[in-house]
């Protein structure tokens, strides 16, 4: 984009103007990017008060719409023992008093489905063996992935069957039917970050020499397939995102150009939105960190696949992230590490752009400590 089309247009929708994507209106364009906090102590995929605590308070936070972390679609697609969970439906009510909070907030509940693939059965704080692969006898298990690759220094898996790929689609659409079952107003299919869909689309991670392997639309099959089954699995008026790592960063890998072909396929198959970030594929590899970062390949994804983006990496300050959407980069932002550090980032944020405290999204019991 040159420098004259990047000047500010007033004719495009602020970070508070409302956003509807199908039969869901979105308050705003901030928004809680999904990011793991490894707290189902009890591993069994169940959501317990800290989650309550924590996506609800982000919602009273202002923000427009709340995706919740990376929730398994099988229990062997979990990042680590203690990731959430939908592939039973013993678990849908667990998550039903977070859903409505979330609503009751004014916010949008969204959900994160995902399977690690060789990824999964990894360390956390709670239950150590941080940055490797957990042992089965303190409550690992054996990975699996397009093939038998490793991730760095992780176990290495054995690669899927086409018979468990097909399952694998069918467990990512009966996990979207439970999460709107428990009343999540929209469903994102992690396909970014090196975990097991994004290990398909990957031909560095996938050596694959059947219908899913080889070219682009042999590697993004599964995608398109578990995209599909989805979007017949939720009711029409429920919208579809993906979360696509645009690169990752490593010479004959996945790449820009690839992601804008996807992306283009995708929207063809119902897709409404891709949640643009890079990264997460391969080990080793040197990635360019600095504020605004991954912003060019969403803005890129926007303009030449036609179809709605977000944009997230480091973007922490309101005129940062104002002047995203004023430059037409992205459709919304999202803001991960600096709402860890404060939930109520949207509230400081409007009142930063000098937004009136009547259109700042308080709840009424905030009302008395506007800015």
């Amino acid at each position: 984009m040159s420098k004259a089309d990047k000047k500010v247009s007033k004719d495009r929708p602020g970070l508070f103007a409302p956003m509807t994507l199908r039969e869901v209106t979105v308050r705003n364009r901030i928004w809680l990017p999904p990011m793991c906090t490894y707290s189902s102590f009890a591993r069994d995929g169940r959501p317990t008060p800290f989650h309550y605590q924590h996506y609800v308070s982000r919602a009273f936070g202002g923000f427009g719409m709340v995706i919740v972390e990376s929730t398994a679609v099988a229990p062997e697609g979990r990042i680590t023992p203690c990731d959430l969970g939908l592939w039973e439906d013993g678990q849908i009510d667990a998550w039903r008093w977070i859903v409505d909070g979330i609503r009751e907030a004014g916010a949008v509940p969204a959900i994160q489905l995902n399977h690690a693939g060789r990824k999964a059965s990894t360390g956390c704080f709670a239950v150590g063996y941080d940055g490797q692969s957990v042992p089965e006898e303190a409550g690992g298990w054996p990975t699996m992935a397009p093939s038998e690759i490793a991730f760095g220094g992780l176990r290495t898996p054995r690669a899927l069957s086409v018979d468990e790929i097909h399952g694998l689609v069918g467990a990512f659409a009966a996990a979207a039917g439970r999460a709107v079952a428990a009343g999540f107003q929209a469903i994102q299919i992690h396909a970014a970050h090196g975990y097991l869909i994004s290990q398909f689309l990957d031909p560095l991670s996938n050596e694959r020499d059947d219908e899913y392997g080889g070219d682009l639309t042999g590697r993004s099959r599964f995608l398109v397939e578990v995209v599909d089954a989805v979007r017949g699995a939720v009711p029409e008026g429920v919208p579809v995102l993906v979360r696509i790592s645009a690169t990752d960063w490593a010479a004959g890998g996945w790449d820009l150009d690839q992601t804008i072909a996807l992306s283009k396929v995708l929207k063809e198959h119902g897709v409404d939105v891709m949640d643009v970030s890079t990264g997460g594929i391969m080990s080793g590899v040197s990635i360019p960190v600095k504020p605004n970062y991954q912003v060019p390949f969403s803005e890129q994804v926007k303009a030449k696949a036609d179809i709605p983006v977000t944009a997230v990496g480091l973007i922490t300050k309101p005129k940062q992230a104002a002047k995203i959407l004023a430059h037409g980069e992205a459709d919304a932002v999202e803001i991960g590490r600096a709402a860890l550090r404060d939930p109520y980032w949207p509230l400081r944020a409007a009142n930063k752009l000098g937004i009136p405290s009547t259109e700042i999204p308080y709840a009424p019991q905030y009302v008395a400590g506007a800015y």
